[in-house]
Parts: structure tokens; sequence; C-alpha cells
């Protein structure tokens, strides 16, 4: 066990026993730290008065309309012509209202990651404790951006921090997003940072090295036994344009790496996420079979036949990639701009060949003073209709992640996790990054616009 883990599983158990006394004091905490605390419990019935109402299961706004919250569950979606209904209501009647919104590639330990220089700073000058102080402000951030739910791939070397976030969150230990998270990332030795130091000198790893079959399946069974709830892999490194439109790239893993991985994380019911950016990297991973592919700027149409046919979902982060490309060019990686093109094109060939879409930023991978809302515009000016681009933060965020029975659409038995906003984002998808209200779990939460 490094110094991180050691850390984490410290924080880990103070948190189970109580001794850091959040749970008594966290309103306190949060006003100290110049933060809301969330409101008071829910009554046992209140109402949404919703100007007009997308609801995820339709192609239009309706409205205006009466949404009753009954506890953290939606109870009933009605006109709002009807009798006034019992209980409290919150007048969002200049506001349209939406299912909470899912971003499913985030990563609340990470500050940002331009350059190397960055990076180092990070895992050489900052504790795993500081950190995770810092991710759960990132978390509450989220939040307020009106991102209800997150799947968090990888600490970047602070261990499993992310597992302690996640169940703080539950616990109500402090206001945060639904999370799914994927503790420490997988990497072949001597692909992933830190890199360069002198070979005497032991530094930090932003990833869990893992060599050969045996070894990815030891890794997947020591990481599920940690808590976490997905297996993140880096499938290649080192990109290139080969001519054509093709971005190559060097595979990390073997294929029968790959494989057993991914073989074992399906056989203890789990899900593997792929950062897969160009050719053979995406098309090992599609022949393993993982769940999902992240960032995918090249994809070969082959390889989104076989992710149609798998019902691999495709997660693009498309602004993240447009913001740290000059950066990474002036540090000598010209082809990070030409990546941005690349990705437009392959954006566009996905949605048509059906490829299912995900919506997710990779924020942590740029700075968090950005709304990652900013995501959505990216998507419609890559070919998506403003519509096709809620859905992928909305309903097909919550099919990933399995949890359609629960998020994803505003409808009677699920949770009530709902944002508003003012004006149509059907017509303009840019007023998601101005949301006005935030509710979780029938809880509203302060905003941060």
């Amino acid at each position: 066990m490094n110094d991180s883990d050691a850390a984490a599983g410290v924080l880990r158990k103070a948190l189970a026993l109580g001794l850091l006394g959040f749970a008594a004091g966290t309103a306190g905490i949060a006003g100290a730290a110049g933060v809301e605390a969330p409101a008071a419990a829910a009554p046992a019935s209140q109402w949404l008065r919703c100007g007009q109402l997308w609801d995820g299961r339709g192609g239009s706004l309706r409205g205006p309309v009466l949404v009753e919250i009954r506890g953290d569950r939606i109870g009933e979606v009605r006109s709002a012509d009807a009798a006034p209904p019992p209980g409290p209501v919150t007048d969002l009647s200049e506001l349209t209202c939406l299912p909470g919104l899912i971003d499913s590639h985030t990563h609340v330990l990470l500050q940002g990651d331009i350059t190397a220089d960055d990076y180092d700073a990070q895992l050489l000058k900052q504790s795993p404790e500081y950190r995770t102080i810092l991710a759960t402000v990132n978390a509450r951030r989220m939040l307020s951006w009106g991102f209800t739910t997150i799947r968090d791939l990888e600490t970047e070397g602070a261990g499993y921090a992310d597992v302690d976030v996640r169940d703080a969150i539950q616990r109500g230990v402090i206001p945060g997003p639904r999370m799914q998270v994927a503790g420490r990332s997988m990497d072949v030795t001597g692909a992933y940072p830190l890199l360069g130091y002198a070979p005497a000198v032991i530094v930090p790893k932003g990833v869990q090295e893992v060599d050969g079959a045996d070894g990815g399946r030891r890794a997947v069974r020591e990481q599920l036994s940690h808590g976490v709830d997905w297996i993140k892999v880096y499938s290649d490194r080192s990109y290139r344009l080969a001519g054509n439109g093709v971005l190559d790239d060097i595979p990390t893993f073997t294929p029968d790496e790959l494989k057993a991985i991914v073989d074992e994380a399906h056989r203890q019911r789990h899900h593997v996420a792929s950062h897969a950016m160009a050719l053979h990297g995406v098309h090992n991973s599609v022949e393993a079979g993982v769940d999902s592919i992240e960032h995918g700027n090249y994809i070969a149409d082959e390889d989104l036949h076989t992710m149609v046919q798998k019902g691999i979902y495709y997660v693009p982060t498309i602004f993240v990639g447009e913001y740290v490309a000059e950066g990474r060019a002036k540090a000598g990686a010209p082809v990070w701009l030409d990546m941005v093109a690349i990705h437009e094109n392959t954006f566009r060939r996905a949605l048509k060949a059906g490829v299912k879409i995900a919506f997710g930023t990779d924020i942590g991978g740029f700075d968090w003073h950005i709304n990652p809302a900013r995501e959505f515009a990216g998507m419609v000016k890559f070919g998506m209709t403003p519509e096709q681009a809620l859905r992928s933060a909305t309903v097909a965020g919550a099919e990933l992640l399995g949890w359609s029975d629960r998020i994803g659409t505003v409808e009677a038995g699920k949770l009530a996790d709902l944002v508003a906003v003012r004006g149509n984002p059907l017509a303009d998808v840019t007023v998601l990054e101005q949301v006005r209200f935030v509710m979780k779990g029938g809880v509203a939460y302060p905003i941060n616009n």
C-alpha cells in the first residue's frame, strides 16, 4: 500500500466512525467556509410550479405544470390548471424545469491538467488529504451547476479518496451530486506520469501500474474490494497524425490484457471505461468489450459499427480537447491542434452511425472556474440537436450508469432530481449554463452562476 492509499484509508475510517464531527456540524462548517449548507429536510409533500417542463420522455415542452415531491421522490406531474395542491409550493413559473443533469466523466480530485508542471505539482506538492478537501468543494460546485449525478473517472494519484467523497455525500456529511467512482485507473508500467525523473527518485504515479493478464485480474479484484463502481483503463498514448485523417497511437495494454480486465470486471458485475483517443486504443477496447469509450477523438468506421452492435457508449468530452490543445501544442505536441478537427469528424460519424452518446466533460482536466455545461454547445456545434445534447446528459447518462429506474427523466416514482433554467433549452442549449434552481432528492440547493 502506498502513502496515498494509506491516507485515504485513514480518512475513510474517520468518516465511518464520525471522528471528523461533520455530521453534527455540517451547516456550521459550510457557513464558516462561505458556502451555504443545503436546506433543511423537505416536508412530506411539496410542489414545484414550473412554467414549462421537459421531462425527458418526449421531444417537446409541456406546461405550465405542477410537480409533486414526496420525500425524495417525484409523486406526480399534472397540469397547473388543476386545483391548488396542499403543501408548500415553490414558484418556478418563469422557468423551464428539467431532469437533473448527469456528467459521465469528471475528476473532482484534479485541478487542471494543461501542462506537465500543473500535474506534477498536484501529485508532488499537495497531500492526498488536501486534494480530498478540494474535491469536496468541486463536488459542491457540480451540484450548484445543476449536475445532480456524476461519474468520476479516477483520482489521479489520490488513491481511493473518491470513494470517501462519494460515501460522505451519500451519508449527508457534505453536499454534492450522486456519484459513481473509479478510484485508481490502470495503465502499463512506464506509460503514465509522473515520468522523466531520475531512476533513483521514487515518485507517485497517477495510475495503478498493471502488467499481464493475471496482473489485470488481480488489480480489478483489488480495486473492487476498495469500493469502486467502475474500472477505468488507459488504452493508448503518444498520438500522431498518420495521414488521411487517421489519428495514430501507441496502444498500452495488449489485447489479451484488456480482455482479461474486462472479463474480470464483468464477471463481478461491474463495468469498464476506457480512455481511448485514437486508432489502436479504441479498436482494442471495442474488441475487448469495454462499456464506454472516453474521448474517442478518432474511431474507425468498423469500430463505430461494433460499438452499435455491442451497445458501447461514447463519451466524447469535446470542450476539454479544445481547451488544452493550444497549451499542449506549445509544450511540444502540435498534434493536439489537429485532434480538434479529427474529433468533430468522428463525432459526426458516430452520431450518423447511431452510437450511444453520453455527456461527459473531463472537468478537472480543465479548471474548476469553468462551468462544465459549456460542453452542450460543443455537442451542438459538432452536429447534435439541442434535444439530443440534453438527452445525452439525462436519459443516456442514466442508462450508462445503470440508473434509468431512478434518474434521467421527470416522472412519478423517480428521485426528485430537477433543475430549472430561463428560456427554452430545446431552442438554445446555452441556457443550461445558467441554471436557476437545483433540487436533488427533494432538497433544494443554492446555485453558483
